[in-house]
């Protein structure tokens, strides 16, 4: 009997070895890339070990370096500290990482000066601030020199106006007294030196400043804005803080101290606030009801600009009102739902490219996803009291610990996945927890919104926090909702994917990813949309 195989080519496919693997390679990866290379021999007839030698040739993507004397690096391996304060901070956009972190920094750094020994600050006669990395890279985009600027001359991010800012990007030929003790020198926007956007540092965000005499460094600090907004500096140690009454580091961990207390997800989250914080519940509460009146006041902001244009090159045109008034109008009631939640995702996410307040929830360029969702669940759609959305917050921001926790929040490290998909999770966890749903579909929720974010770059066009930003924050909104549906109408034991390995699939996924998606507009759309 003749074969109907076009040669004999048993000696191109490569006999597995199903016991031994490279050390530090993963199981099914090497399986995968094995079987991969035997077909690619057999198509083209050449041998298994040519083209494997091929493949190994090529150099694994390199990891964006992280010290290990960071805390945000540090703090892997203990409990979860994050306050609910530090977690969702109010500021300028378009960026946490970009612009709130930085102006924070020179914020601290104006701070530090003004206690230098007089002697010291006699001798003043400016300051710099030099960006590296990512801030280097994107820093214009992102309005990172103008942030940089307003912190050194004293303003900080909950009270700066958005029309200064407006202003410096307008004039940017202005100049700013600056009095440390009987010291005064002037500032510009010229002091704020985009430097090295490649290169060995801590962080993909390193800031260094300055206080100068002439050429003469006087005092120097370097800083890292290590993504939501936080910050860290050479040699930080984390404030001393009290110690979780429910310790957790997973979601496994939390859901359990959950169910031998009889508790919620938003219920462990206050006990450990109060208990880390040492504010009361009442405290508490007023901050996260003040959240909701921010994001609820972002988004009706941004309903009510008329059609515009945003600032940049780009020149995106605006269209949260209009996607609004046209999903009202929409004959079908559930086309007309997801309509509206897009259209409030796109209004706060077009505030954040304004550069006007948002709320890091977790960042600036996600900063329309939970926005949207609590005003669809408060007095924009559902109707649900103030103490339910609270609570979805609360188990909101479980969510957003353990991201940071364990993987990222900062898309210079991560990718977007890390800012959408992180936003997209907390969401699904506000929906679950504010439809008292139970802590297993709460966890459930949030992995299927971050699970069908993963490998999401971040490829911001023109560095700015537009295209594809603004539309993703709708995307998020949408899928958060998704993965509440899902997860609350299907049989909980049947899910195969727990969250804290989802959590754990980003934080690979961040390992591996190419640099050119990591918030340098070096690949992806920002390569392939050319402006005209």
């Amino acid at each position: 009997m003749k074969s109907n195989n076009r040669g004999d080519k048993t000696d191109l496919v490569p006999q597995l070895n199903l016991k031994d693997f490279p050390p530090g390679v993963d199981r099914r990866a090497f399986l995968m890339r094995a079987a991969m290379i035997g077909s690619v021999a057999v198509l083209n007839g050449s041998s298994a070990a040519a083209q494997e030698q091929n493949a190994l040739s090529v150099p694994p993507p390199q990891a964006p370096f992280l010290s290990p004397d960071l805390d945000v690096v540090k703090k892997t391996k203990g409990p979860v500290m994050t306050t609910i304060e530090e977690f969702y901070k109010v500021g300028p956009g378009p960026s946490s990482s970009h612009t709130i972190g930085p102006m924070r920094i020179t914020y601290d750094f104006y701070q530090r000066c003004l206690k230098l020994p007089p002697d010291q600050l006699s001798k003043a006669t400016g300051m710099k601030v030099h960006l590296f990395g990512s801030l280097s890279a994107t820093g214009k985009g992102h309005g990172t020199e103008r942030a940089a600027l307003a912190g050194i001359i004293g303003k900080e991010p909950a009270t700066v106006d958005p029309l200064f800012l407006d202003g410096l990007r307008d004039k940017p030929d202005q100049t700013f007294p600056v009095k440390l003790g009987a010291k005064t020198f002037n500032v510009s926007l010229k002091d704020v030196i985009y430097d090295a956007p490649k290169g060995d540092f801590p962080h993909p965000n390193t800031l260094t400043a300055k206080l100068m005499a002439g050429d003469s460094v006087l005092y120097e600090q370097e800083y890292y804005s290590v993504g939501g907004g936080f910050i860290e500096w050479k040699g930080y140690q984390p404030p001393k803080k009290g110690q979780p009454k429910y310790p957790y580091a997973t979601m496994k961990e939390l859901l359990a101290h959950a169910a031998a207390n009889n508790l919620s997800v938003a219920q462990v989250v206050m006990a450990n606030e109060v208990a880390v914080s040492g504010k009361s519940e009442e405290e508490i509460a007023a901050f996260v009801d003040k959240i909701n009146n921010v994001m609820v006041a972002i988004v009706k902001s941004g309903l009510s600009m008329p059609q515009g244009v945003l600032p940049g090159p780009i020149k995106l045109k605006t269209k949260a009102g209009d996607v609004y008034k046209r999903a009202m109008d929409d004959k079908y009631e559930k086309q007309r739902g997801i309509g509206v939640v897009s259209a409030y995702a796109l209004a706060g996410s077009e505030e954040n490219a304004r550069g006007h307040l948002v709320v890091t929830a977790p960042t600036g360029g996600s900063a329309g996803v939970l926005p949207a969702l609590v005003y669809a669940l408060g007095e924009g759609g559902r109707g649900l009291p103030k103490e339910k959305i609270r609570n979805g917050l609360l188990a909101g921001v479980a969510v957003g610990y353990l991201c940071k926790h364990n993987a990222t929040l900062a898309a210079a490290e991560g990718g977007c996945q890390a800012e959408i998909g992180v936003a997209s999770a907390m969401g699904a966890a506000l929906i679950s927890q504010a439809h008292d749903q139970p802590n297993v579909v709460i966890a459930n929720a949030a992995e299927s919104a971050l699970e069908h974010h993963l490998g999401m770059t971040c490829d911001p066009v023109a560095g700015y926090v537009q295209i594809p930003c603004i539309e993703r924050c709708a995307f998020g909104a949408v899928k958060a909702w998704t993965g509440f549906m899902i997860a609350s109408n299907e049989i909980p034991a049947n899910r195969r994917v727990d969250f804290d390995s989802t959590v754990s699939a980003m934080a690979l996924t961040a390992k591996e990813m190419n640099s050119k998606y990591k918030e340098t507009s070096e690949g992806g759309l920002a390569v392939s949309l050319v402006l005209c």
